[in-house]
């Protein structure tokens, strides 16, 4: 996708530097998702996937992805600025953008010593878990996801989704 500088990095160089990572002996965790509107339950996801950990990578869905996945009026942040905020973060070390609907090939790819997603998926419900070392299922932060987020303005502001 042409995000190659500081900790956005194409597909190409999150596997170069993942190999690279492993073979000096440091834990790779990796988290992956939409990311459309950043809140308080992707960065409790963020900090704790970083204490699992030597190196955090962050696989972001492609606006195509975002809308096979959620329709068309989403992501409601482009993916550029998504990548670039979630690379604002201390607790993540790099980002990658990817565009299949499914993070299944990059997972593959990376094969992450942790997978970390988020308490409301099961084990069987977590794409790629056969490819990591271990799982970790984070508890969710109640009452937030993007989706509840996009609700709460849109009724606040009268509109309908």
């Amino acid at each position: 996708m042409g995000y190659k500088t500081g900790k956005i990095k194409s597909r190409k160089d999150i596997l170069f530097l993942s190999a690279k990572l492993k073979k000096s002996g440091k834990k790779i965790v990796f988290t992956n998702g939409c990311f459309d509107i950043l809140h308080a339950g992707h960065i409790k996801i963020f900090r704790k996937a970083k204490s699992l950990g030597d190196v955090l990578i962050v696989g972001v869905n492609s606006d195509r992805s975002i809308r096979d996945l959620k329709g068309p009026k989403r992501p409601v942040v482009p993916a550029k600025y998504r990548a670039e905020i979630i690379s604002a973060l201390e607790y993540v070390d790099y980002v990658t953008v990817f565009d299949e609907t499914s993070v299944l090939k990059l997972v593959s790819q990376v094969r992450p010593d942790v997978l970390v997603k988020g308490g409301h998926y099961s084990l069987k419900e977590v794409v790629g878990w056969q490819y990591a070392r271990k799982v970790a299922r984070i508890p969710v932060v109640k009452g937030f996801s993007t989706t509840a987020i996009i609700k709460r303005i849109l009724e606040a502001y009268g509109g309908t989704r």
